[in-house]
């Protein structure tokens, strides 16, 4: 557990991230569909669990009836209140508030890259190691499920399978992870993708 979590430390940016404004860098795949003059702050938790068979992930499948991101698979997380001092806080709140994970459960250990969304949110993934004996209760207005993926299968390339589609008249490629049943996509996906990349640098 030490040498991973040295190693992600080394690999995550450290410093707090900016909340909006943000420039968005120009990287970020479509950066021109992003509605830069609407952006509003957002965090997600990225929960890493150490199990005697290996590190998981624990993702949520959110409810049919949301405005945003209906049905998806997502990181819990999302968007700052007034009440948030920082992304941080805004990530573990949100957490407990979804899920029931207390934040003296999870270790915070960096970031990865301000991700903005074509939904008009700029959200900042948290990466934080969690308590192995966490307790779900979760919020079933917005969670309809939460479970655990192995991370060595979410940081495989070979999983990520790229896919295309028409938004706004523009045809867009994505990344998709297919995990048994569930079908992981959208801002989720591309925070894998850069999780991946921090891990295991292409040459």
């Amino acid at each position: 557990m030490a040498d991973f979590a040295g190693q992600l430390r080394q690999v995550l940016a450290t410093r707090e991230p900016p909340v909006p404004p943000v420039e968005i860098p120009d990287d970020v795949p479509d950066r021109d569909l992003v509605p830069t003059s609407e952006l509003r702050p957002a965090a997600v938790l990225v929960p890493l669990i150490d199990r005697p068979d290996g590190w998981q992930v624990l993702l949520t499948q959110r409810t049919e009836h949301l405005p945003h991101h209906a049905g998806q698979i997502s990181f819990p997380g999302g968007r700052l209140e007034m009440t948030d001092s920082t992304p941080v806080s805004g990530a573990l709140r949100e957490t407990e508030e979804e899920i029931g994970v207390e934040a003296a459960r999870v270790k915070i250990i960096g970031s990865l890259s301000v991700l903005p969304t074509i939904t008009g949110f700029v959200v900042v993934p948290v990466v934080g190691m969690v308590d192995p004996d966490y307790r779900l209760q979760l919020d079933r207005s917005e969670v309809d499920s939460a479970f655990e993926v192995p991370l060595d299968f979410l940081v495989d390339r070979g999983n990520h399978v790229t896919e295309w589609a028409t938004y706004r008249g523009r045809r867009r490629s994505y990344t998709v992870i297919q995990y048994q049943q569930r079908r992981i996509w959208g801002a989720t996906a591309q925070m894998i993708v850069d999780l991946t990349n921090r891990l295991h640098p292409l040459s």
